[in-house]
């Protein structure tokens, strides 16, 4: 057995060939985005080394990564702004799929949430993307018809366009 970080309070059995799960650390940056031109679906305008080194900044411990033999097997980041608890960038490899991958960056995300003393986690989840879809309706979550996301690009470019 031994101390997942990212949990804080649970232990992994890796000889069971669970994940471990942990913050990602700035050293992890340059894998992690290549991780996510693999098994992320979509692209951000954030997506690149400094807009992951300002959320490492920001939150130290939102990023969480899973790994197998050293190797990235998925993602998450599970941001808290004092207020409300955001998910992104919940991506899984492709060859790990239907493993529990997921579930597992789900339950360390949640873990961490309470912690923080959040009350409700959101996800973005792409429109498009019914398989992602399946998998968050499969951990408990719904969309919220109520609200619409709206956004404005900091960067001069026009409202509208994919972020």
């Amino acid at each position: 057995m031994e101390w997942c970080a990212a949990t804080e309070g649970r232990w992994c059995d890796h000889r069971m060939n669970e994940p471990r799960i942990r913050a990602a650390t700035p050293e992890d940056l340059d894998t992690v985005l290549a991780f996510w031109k693999v098994a992320a679906e979509g692209t951000s305008i954030s997506d690149d080394r400094s807009g992951v080194e300002r959320l490492l900044a920001r939150d130290p411990g939102a990023l969480l990564l899973a790994e197998r033999d050293g190797e990235p097997i998925g993602t998450v980041i599970a941001g808290f702004d004092g207020w409300r608890c955001h998910l992104y960038r919940l991506a899984v490899h492709p060859g790990h799929r239907r493993q529990g991958i997921a579930t597992a960056l789900l339950a360390a995300a949640e873990e961490r949430f309470a912690r923080l003393g959040g009350r409700r986690a959101d996800a973005m989840v792409l429109t498009r993307n019914e398989r992602a879809q399946r998998a968050w309706e499969a951990a408990g979550y719904g969309p919220e018809e109520r609200w619409r996301r709206w956004v404005k690009p900091l960067d001069g470019r026009e409202a509208g366009r994919p972020a």
